[in-house]
C-alpha cells in the first residue's frame, strides 16, 4: 500500500501540500524542527553521579535546545551539591549571554572547566542556572533510570516496528545481508534503520571490533563490525545492542547497518544514501 500523506496540516512550517511537503522532506523522513535556544520545562527527576556520590538532584531542570535534534540540560545552582563547584575564576560570553566557569570536585575526582553558571546578563530565564558538561559526569539519571550522551528530546520519538518488507544489504558489490522479516527502527530526524536477524547476515565479510558506542534512546551497543570487500575494509559500519531499553526491545540482539555507508534495497528498489551527521564519523 502506498504511503498517505495528509494534505493540509498544521505545522511550525504552516500548511503544506503534497508536493511541497516532499521537497520539503526530500530524504524521505520528517527532520528536527525544534528552535534553537528554545526552553522548556523537564517534567523529570534529574540526577547525575561523580565520584560514587549523586551530586545533581533536581526536579526544576530546564531543556534548553542548544541545535535542533536534542536538547541539553540546564540545572538551578541550588540543586547542586554544596563544595562540588569550584570557582575557576573566569568569565565567559557566549551567545546565550554572560557565565562564570566552574570545575568539579568531589573526593578524588577532579573535573576542570566542566560547568557554567549563567547571570543575569543572558537570555530570559537562564539566570542562575549551570549548564554541565556530560562527560564531566560519571553518570546521568532521569528517574531511575541513566541515560546516555544528552537528554532525550521530549519532541522526538523512537518507534521499532517489525515488518515483511525484503531488504538487501551489499557494499561493493558483496552480499552482507538479506531478510524479509526486518525489524525497522524509526527515530525523528534520522533515516530509517534496518535490524536483521543474526542468521541473515554475511559474517564472511565482517570483522568484529571493539567499538562501544552508546545512544539516549537504545542504550549501549553491544558489537560493532567492520565490513571488508575487495577492495578495502570499512571501520564499523554495523553494530548491535542486546540489551537495548524497553521502549526499542525488538532490536535486541539485531545487526544494523548505517544506511550512509552502504547499498540497500528495500522491496527491490535501490535506496539513496543519505546525508546525516554520521556520514563522515562513527556513530
Amino acid at each position: 500500500m502506498p504511503p498517505v500523506f495528509a494534505w493540509g496540516f498544521s505545522s511550525t512550517r504552516g500548511r503544506l501540500g503534497y508536493n511541497s511537503l516532499m521537497a520539503d522532506h526530500s530524504d524521505g523522513y520528517p527532520p528536527m524542527i525544534t528552535a534553537v535556544d528554545q526552553m522548556e520545562p523537564a517534567p523529570r527527576r534529574v540526577r547525575a553521579v561523580l565520584g560514587g556520590r549523586v551530586v545533581v538532584d533536581t526536579v526544576r531542570a530546564v531543556y534548553l535546545w542548544e541545535w535542533p535534534p536534542y536538547p541539553q540540560y540546564y540545572l538551578p545552582v541550588e540543586d547542586i551539591a554544596a563544595g562540588v563547584l569550584v570557582d575557576e575564576n573566569h568569565e565567559l560570553k557566549d551567545r546565550r549571554g554572560r557565565a562564570r566557569r566552574f570545575g568539579l570536585r568531589f573526593g578524588d575526582a577532579v573535573r576542570p572547566k566542566a560547568a557554567k553558571v549563567y547571570t543575569e546578563d543572558s537570555l530570559p530565564g537562564l539566570a542562575g542556572l549551570v549548564r554541565f558538561e556530560w562527560e564531566a559526569l560519571d553518570a546521568w539519571y532521569e528517574e531511575d533510570e541513566q541515560i546516555f550522551v544528552h537528554p532525550r528530546n521530549p519532541y522526538a520519538r523512537v518507534d521499532a516496528l517489525r515488518s515483511a518488507r525484503h531488504v538487501r544489504i551489499e557494499l561493493d558489490g558483496v552480499p552482507l545481508a538479506e531478510s524479509s522479516a526486518p525489524v525497522l527502527l524509526f527515530e525523528t530526524g534520522l533515516p530509517t534503520r534496518y535490524y536483521l536477524d543474526r542468521t541473515q547476515v554475511n559474517y564472511d565479510a565482517l570483522e568484529h571490533s571493539g567499538t562501544v558506542t552508546q545512544c539516549p534512546y537504545k542504550g549501549r551497543t553491544t558489537d560493532y563490525w567492520s565490513v571488508r570487500t575487495p577492495i578495502t575494509t570499512y571501520p564499523d559500519l554495523a553494530w548491535s545492542y542486546s540489551f537495548p531499553t524497553p521502549a526499542v526491545q525488538a532490536i535486541a540482539g539485531l545487526v544494523c547497518f548505517y544506511n550512509e555507508k552502504v547499498d540497500i534495497h528495500v522491496d527491490g528498489h535501490p535506496l539513496r544514501r543519505p546525508i546525516t551527521p554520521f556520514s563522515g564519523r562513527q556513530r
